[in-house]
C-alpha cells in the first residue's frame, strides 16, 4: 500500500521559513506527479504546488515567489520550501500523489497532514 508521511511543520514567526518533507513508500514514485495541498478550518482544501514526473512545477498565485516544490526520486521524497511566511499561510498541509502529470484534482493518495502555524 502507498503511504505518504509528512514532516517539518510547526510554529514559525511571520517572515520566517519552513521546509516540509513528504516521504513516499509503496509507489512508483518517479512516474507520478506529486502535490502539496493546504486546508484551513471552514474552507476547502486548495492546491498549493505541484511537480510532475519530469520536475515541471506549478504554484498557486498566492505562494508564487515564496514557495518552492522539489523532489528527490532516489529518496522518494517531495519537499515544499516555504519562505516569507505570513499568518495567511497557517493551515494543515497535505502531501498527495496524483494519478498522472495531467491531473490536477482527485489525488490517488493523501498524507495525514502536518500543521503549519505562522504567528504575527
Amino acid at each position: 500500500q502507498v503511504q505518504l508521511v509528512e514532516s517539518g511543520g510547526g510554529l514559525v514567526q511571520a517572515g520566517g521559513s519552513l521546509r516540509l518533507s513528504c516521504a513516499a513508500s509503496g509507489s512508483i514514485f518517479s512516474r507520478k506527479a506529486m502535490a502539496w495541498f493546504r486546508q484551513v478550518p471552514g474552507k476547502q482544501r486548495e492546491l498549493v504546488a505541484r511537480i510532475t514526473s519530469s520536475s515541471s512545477t506549478r504554484y498557486a498565485d498566492s505562494v508564487k515567489g515564496r514557495f518552492t516544490i522539489s523532489r528527490d526520486n532516489v529518496k522518494n521524497t517531495v519537499y515544499l520550501q516555504m519562505n516569507t511566511l505570513a499568518p495567511e499561510d497557517t493551515a494543515v498541509y497535505y502531501c498527495a500523489q496524483m494519478p498522472s502529470d495531467w491531473v490536477l484534482v482527485s489525488p490517488d493518495y493523501w498524507g495525514q497532514g502536518t500543521q503549519v502555524t505562522v504567528s504575527s
